[in-house]
């Protein structure tokens, strides 16, 4: 049964109306509607260009995080079918830019406002035969349009939390009909399942596993960015810190002045902007601690100096160089990945804030993880991991672990989308 949109229609170019009229004010929403302008006439050519296929899949993914799962999907529905189309689309500004040449793809584009005219242009460009969500970023009409085109719909990395917005009293009704269109869902875990079962009627919602975990073992074979820097470090025992915030360094920086050459440290900041960069460069410069920016690399660079990673794009392969990973954001709203250290089998450290992440919750659990609530404890922490390898050993062999069995999600879901479309 096609959902109820009658409230939802009347009210989504009204919003959009008024988001357009204020958009100048606002950089993000005039970013928004600005890149949306030929949307259409960009999406018409780049499909234009390429050549026709007998199958077409598209995939759409809020940003960049939500893609990363979705390619080894990719990968694998690529390997079996290489005449099959991919079809891309983004919500945000930021996965866009990163994957808008990604070369899998058929044509990359923005997922333009839900209203039902645009649903239905832009699944008449795509044709899909199959219609995959990552995780989350439900557009109902163009969810109904594709419906109604014949595409199977895929939720794949589905996760439904306690206190989800998505059970809420007032909205429950409506997303019980959306999550009713899709053909087959795909969920991260088992209680993932039952909560979709419980509160939405699925009882077929099938658990999958995370992709994600599938993606960090493929980025881990890829090392030739940064074989330059392996002999600065061989013999060494490195520290990479990856995707820091300021309050990450205020701790690091001191913990690495009192362990100076036992433990090299790669510093590799969230934000690679001039200004951050020359932030980090003050305190560095504050603490008189030596260090130089990986885009200017000098010949006679020594492992004793603070290397900072000023460009995007390396931290998962600087991980293979580390005998110990600290991950940031754990003193702001949330640690970040916490897979791409953990697949190489080194121990990994992080700050606090930690709870919306479930692998770095279950890495802290069977102990291949170490909560740092402050500097003492980092310093502490680091010395206990330089003068024990034996343990050192261990705890990286628990997070290697971790990753390894629970590999297969992506096969999983491809070998789905693989035989719905040869039926």
């Amino acid at each position: 049964m096609a959902p109820k949109l009658f409230l939802y229609n009347a009210l989504v170019p009204l919003l959009a109306g008024s988001l357009k009229l204020f958009s100048p004010a606002f950089p993000r929403l005039r970013t928004f509607f600005d890149v949306r302008k030929n949307m259409f006439t960009t999406l018409e050519q780049s499909i234009a260009e390429k050549k026709d296929s007998e199958f077409r899949v598209w995939i759409h993914a809020a940003s960049a995080g939500e893609f990363e799962q979705s390619r080894p999907i990719i990968a694998a529905l690529k390997k079996s079918r290489p005449d099959l189309s991919v079809f891309v689309s983004f919500q945000s500004d930021s996965g866009y830019s990163v994957y808008r040449n990604y070369p899998d793809a058929a044509a990359v584009w923005y997922h333009p406002v839900d209203t039902k005219q645009n649903a239905k242009k832009t699944v008449a460009l795509i044709r899909p035969d199959v219609v995959v969500i990552m995780r989350y970023d439900f557009w109902p009409n163009h969810l109904l349009a594709a419906k109604k085109s014949g595409a199977l719909l895929f939720l794949v990395a589905a996760v439904l939390q306690d206190r989800s917005i998505y059970g809420k009293p007032l909205v429950r009704q409506f997303y019980r009909q959306v999550f009713s269109l899709f053909d087959f869902i795909y969920t991260v875990s088992e209680k993932d399942s039952e909560r979709f079962a419980t509160l939405f009627g699925r009882n077929d919602a099938l658990t999958a596993g995370d992709p994600r975990f599938d993606q960090v073992v493929q980025r881990s074979a890829n090392t030739s960015k940064i074989d330059t820097l392996a002999a600065c470090y061989a013999g060494k025992l490195l520290l990479v810190a990856g995707s820091t915030w300021e309050r990450d360094e205020e701790i690091l920086l001191p913990a690495s002045m009192e362990l100076a050459g036992k433990l090299s440290l790669i510093l590799v900041p969230h934000d690679v902007s001039p200004g951050n960069i020359s932030r980090l460069e003050t305190m560095l410069h504050a603490s008189g601690i030596s260090f130089s920016r990986l885009s200017s690399l000098p010949e006679n660079f020594s492992s004793n100096s603070v290397l900072v990673v000023d460009t995007v794009g390396l931290l998962a392969e600087l991980y293979t160089l580390a005998g110990i990973a600290y991950v940031g954001g754990g003193f702001g709203v949330n640690v970040h990945n916490t897979l791409e250290p953990a697949v190489y089998g080194i121990p990994v450290l992080f700050g606090p804030n930690h709870h919306n992440s479930p692998e770095a919750e279950a890495l802290v659990r069977i102990t291949a993880a170490t909560v740092i609530p402050d500097r003492d404890t980092l310093a502490d922490t680091l010395k206990k991991l330089l003068d024990n390898p034996d343990a050192r050993a261990l705890q990286g062999s628990l997070a290697g672990s971790f990753v390894q069995e629970r590999l297969g999600a992506s096969q999983t879901v491809a070998k789905k989308i693989l035989n719905s479309i040869t039926i």
